[in-house]
């Protein structure tokens, strides 16, 4: 089977998503776009950031791209295309692929932040969820949804024996997420003789110069973005690695939860009945307040975690993976009539 992928550059994971449909002996081609412009590169990124018209101004972009990737589309001829949240493709585009190819979209966020998309549904063979709550909405309105969580790629997070250096690690954004800020200057305060870092954007440049240029504790917020090779090396050589969910989160798991994990690092996490469902023995430290956070780190400074954090890794190794996902959205098309089963070869 030829698959076609159709994908934000976000992190590398329609690369995970290619590598589990390639290990599963399927032809794959990656397209990726940009957002929220495409491309978000030279003048038309600047363009974007002072035009007073970034509606219109998008809209003629995507219309450009959608003209693109159905000439694309034509010369590859996919027997599927798989799309990462697909923001950027209009209904049109969609029904032109189903005219010859089977369609799926993997929403790899909530809706709620990507409300475009939810007109997808109507216009592909298979959509599916990361988040319970959006599959529990869409049925409400009568339409077929499946929840997919996230997933591990064990060829980027993975256990790299070495000594602690860092005691708290926190990797992620924190530009305009404020529960996140909150929490994490709560645990500064809180454990201020330990070695803490955070990676992630905190205060850009580019939105407020000043700000940036007097921003503070710069030998803990390092400001700026990693690559996920760098992700788990640092989560490798930290004691704790917290993960702060979005607040859009409600029932589902960030890419973060398979992938600290994954590394082999104890994780501190918000706690949601889909995550206590994955780890239901305290393999991972689940908090639903500030004060329970609190606690579970000064647990994990004072007492050994690494049993706990094996066991999560072998958890998330065994069921958590991209390639268990990826065989999941084989045999629900399947199932529903969507792709013949015969033609995927399980290598």
């Amino acid at each position: 089977m030829k698959v076609l992928i159709i994908s934000t550059a976000f992190f590398g994971y329609q690369d995970s998503v290619a590598s589990a449909f390639a290990n599963l002996g399927h032809q794959v081609v990656i397209e990726t776009y940009d957002s929220p412009i495409h491309p978000f590169r030279g003048l038309l990124k600047w363009r974007h950031k002072f035009s007073c018209n970034k509606v219109k101004l998008r809209k003629r972009a995507a219309d450009k791209y959608n003209k693109y990737i159905i000439g694309r589309f034509d010369r590859i001829r996919p027997d599927l295309v798989f799309i990462l949240n697909g923001e950027i493709l209009h209904a049109q585009t969609l029904d032109t692929f189903r005219k010859q190819s089977k369609v799926a979209v993997w929403m790899y966020d909530a809706l709620s932040r990507y409300p475009d998309c939810r007109e997808h549904i109507d216009h592909v063979d298979a959509f599916f969820c990361y988040e319970c709550e959006d599959v529990k909405s869409l049925s409400e309105e009568g339409k077929k949804a499946w929840f997919l969580p996230q997933a591990c790629d064990e060829s980027v997070y993975y256990i790299v024996e070495g000594e602690k250096e860092l005691d708290i690690l926190f990797v992620g954004n924190l530009y305009k997420y404020y529960r996140r800020v909150r929490y994490i200057k709560r645990v500064i305060e809180r454990f201020r003789d330990k070695k803490i870092t955070v990676y992630g954007v905190y205060k850009p440049y580019y939105k407020n110069t000043l700000k940036w240029l007097f921003r503070e504790k710069r030998s803990i917020f390092k400001n700026k973005n990693i690559p996920p090779s760098e992700v788990n090396r640092l989560y490798n050589k930290a004691r704790v690695v917290l993960n702060i969910h979005h607040e859009t989160q409600q029932n589902g798991a960030n890419p973060k939860v398979y992938e600290i994990c994954g590394s082999g690092a104890y994780q501190i996490c918000d706690a949601n009945p889909y995550i206590e469902s994955i780890f239901p023995h305290g393999e991972v430290g689940l908090y639903h307040n500030e004060e329970e956070l609190i606690a579970l780190i000064d647990r994990a400074l004072t007492h050994d975690q690494c049993e706990n954090a094996k066991k999560a890794h072998e958890i998330i190794y065994r069921e958590h993976t991209f390639l268990h996902r990826i065989e999941n959205v084989l045999k629900i098309m399947g199932s529903q009539g969507k792709i013949e089963l015969k033609d995927t070869v399980y290598a």
